[in-house]
């Protein structure tokens, strides 16, 4: 599985990347199929004080999995874009064992 980061309308620090990885490292453990995943990350113009976007798109056998979340910290968009994803591909791998 290989991770790409990418930040859009800012720079991002390293301590970020490094979270990145080692929260879709957890996300690999519940589904074994992964390919690769992106991580996009942006500020969105916004007054709200809750405007760190972060998307992340895994890529595996047949279609992407897309999830898309908005929070007041990257870490904190990142990691319950990672929850969801978690549960999105817990679904999938239970509905595979069932038809076959």
């Amino acid at each position: 599985m290989h991770v790409n980061f990418q930040s859009v309308n800012y720079t991002a620090d390293a301590k970020l990347i490094e979270f990145a990885k080692k929260r879709m490292e957890k996300v690999c453990q519940f589904y074994d199929q992964i390919v690769d995943v992106y991580v996009y990350t942006k500020v969105e113009n916004s007054s709200d004080r809750i405007n760190k976007f972060a998307e992340l798109k895994i890529g595996i056998p047949g279609d992407d999995v897309i999830v898309k979340k908005t929070a007041k910290s990257f870490e904190e968009a990142i990691n319950n874009a990672a929850d969801s994803a978690e549960r999105v591909l817990k679904r999938r791998k239970n509905k595979q064992r069932l038809l076959g």
